[in-house]
């Protein structure tokens, strides 16, 4: 009997481990889309663009791409994420099929357009993993929507030393 019991409470604490907490539904692209857009009060598009521009650059970023008279930017930063442990794991059970992320890739696009008396940017980050060959092992979308705001704090105050010629 007591044995029972223990199999039993044994059996509903592995079951309820693997129940789902459901957790946070997925973001809609309208709620993305919102802490990815800033507005700033300037009409000024080549002012914002610039100070965009002077910030992706202090954030390790190399620009690829900007077009003032689109509004339009591109960057990349790279950034080596490989775990030594990992990958020494990783050759010691695979031998030469030992596959380990290595580098990360940022890329960041920004569209920048006058809206009435204001200045409306988008931005959108993604983040791409290589691993040792140098082939795409993971891409997502940076929905956290902490980053952007730290982002656009920065932009805020970028916009600011460029109108004040700091």
């Amino acid at each position: 009997m007591r044995r029972g019991i223990i199999l039993l409470l044994l059996a509903a604490l592995v079951l309820s481990g693997c129940a789902t907490g459901g957790g946070a539904p997925p973001l809609t692209q309208l709620q993305i889309r919102e802490f990815q857009t800033r507005v700033f009060e300037t009409k000024d598009t080549k002012l914002v663009l610039k100070a965009l521009l002077n910030v992706l650059q202090d954030e390790g970023f190399i620009v690829k791409e900007a077009n003032s008279d689109l509004g339009f930017l591109t960057g990349v930063r790279e950034m080596d994420v490989e775990n030594k442990g990992k990958a020494f794991v990783s050759r010691f059970f695979h031998g030469a099929n030992a596959r380990w992320d290595k580098n990360s890739i940022i890329e960041v696009t920004a569209n920048v357009s006058e809206h009435g008396e204001q200045t409306r940017v988008r931005v959108n980050f993604q983040l791409k993993t290589l691993n040792n060959l140098g082939a795409v092992s993971k891409v997502r979308a940076m929905s956290d929507e902490a980053y952007y705001q730290e982002f656009f704090a920065k932009v805020d105050k970028g916009i600011f030393i460029e109108k004040e010629k700091l």
